[in-house]
């Protein structure tokens, strides 16, 4: 068995953050088996381990009052065992039962890293439950500010690495240019690329300084579409020059600040890839765009492979497929999770994806681990 505990003394600290130790990368990945290798791939909602679980729609799971582990979601993982397990508000009781449930995910096989949706504003799971008594903040929008959306990144960072959570999925790095839009909105933080970029670098920042790894969303850029990739299709007109000038620059600003994660967005850009593809679905950009003209090195993560963009156009396990083979390392909340990680075992027995091409985004977890550990311990 691989083991997943990092020691502090392999970590080196510097101005940027820690480093990671290459050397343990390979030989945590020498040791782990191809079923471990693949689980590694996968965050998902604590509800996907019961299988006794079945909903059509996310407003269903409060119902299920999933808040602690129970001998399904164990039985299961020791079967699928799961790199990462994603906390809603429905999850979320009070300090005693958080601090005891982030405790028996971590404990899962895969052990677990735990991430949040804890952008402030109107998306905070903690900050809006009564029980916590943490600070809120009307939007960032409202801030705005370098100064002030890094101290609220601070903050922030500094209540979740409370609880041991490892992952906060903000900030949202989109630019709100387009009034019709009905996701995004004031959960960005300005309309003027230039504005949010500053905001945005001073956001990782401050919720790296806090011990909590940092997520950009949604790339490449979901602030000028009007539809929400949560029910279906939606879709920027823009071209690759437009981006640039535009949703690119805070994108590039938080890589800059040194964000391990970027969050991909559901939705096509035609005029870029000459297709209607999502584009956690498209290697154009993912691979060229991400990696290649940005010079990207972390973890991709997609959106939740549940939501109605991808749901309703693919069946999710072929979607987990073809996203890793666009270039997604971590696929993000699929609801029947052995379908998802069989298709994704038997695109590597067919040859579609290969072992390689999975040990990369492996590693890329592996090192995301180290980091978060350096983090805690800075």
């Amino acid at each position: 068995m691989w083991a997943l505990a990092i020691a502090g003394a392999f970590l080196v600290s510097c101005a940027q953050g820690p480093r990671v130790n290459e050397a343990l990368v390979e030989q945590e990945l020498s040791q782990m088996s191809l079923r471990e290798k693949v689980g590694q791939l996968f965050f998902l909602r604590p509800e996907a381990l019961d299988t006794t679980i079945h909903y059509v729609s996310s407003d269903e799971l409060p119902s299920f009052g999933v808040q602690a582990v129970n001998d399904r979601m164990r039985a299961l993982a020791a079967d699928y065992p799961v790199g990462g397990i994603t906390l809603f508000a429905h999850n979320i009781k009070d300090s005693v039962q958080l601090k005891t449930f982030v405790e028996e995910l971590h404990a899962l096989p895969g052990h677990p890293m735990l991430s949040i949706d804890e952008e402030g504003g109107r998306v905070a799971r903690l900050a809006k439950n009564p029980a916590f008594g943490l600070p809120q903040y009307e939007s960032m929008a409202a801030l705005s500010d370098p100064r002030a959306a890094g101290e609220a990144a601070r903050t922030i960072g500094t209540y979740l690495a409370k609880y041991d959570l490892d992952i906060d999925f903000a900030p949202v790095a989109d630019v709100n240019t387009n009034p019709e839009n009905i996701v995004i909105g004031t959960r960005a933080f300005s309309d003027d690329p230039k504005v949010a970029a500053k905001c945005v670098s001073a956001y990782v920042k401050g919720m790296q300084k806090a011990g909590v790894l940092s997520c950009p969303k949604h790339f490449p850029g979901h602030g000028d579409t009007r539809a929400d990739t949560h029910f279906g299709y939606a879709v920027s007109g823009k071209s690759w020059e437009e981006l640039k000038s535009c949703e690119m620059v805070p994108f590039k600003a938080g890589i800059r600040a040194g964000a391990r994660l970027v969050m991909t967005a559901h939705i096509a850009v035609p005029a870029v890839t000459g297709n209607e593809l999502p584009s956690t679905l498209s290697s154009v950009v993912l691979l060229d765009k991400l990696r290649g003209e940005l010079g990207y090195k972390g973890v991709i993560i997609s959106d939740a492979m549940e939501m109605g963009a991808i749901a309703r156009q693919f069946p999710v396990p072929e979607a987990c497929v073809l996203a890793l083979e666009a270039g997604v390392d971590v696929l993000l909340c699929v609801k029947d999770y052995p379908a998802c990680f069989n298709a994704v075992l038997d695109a590597i027995g067919q040859g579609r994806l290969t072992e390689a091409r999975i040990d990369e985004s492996v590693r890329r977890v592996l090192r995301l681990r180290q980091l978060s550990a350096g983090y805690k311990e800075k």
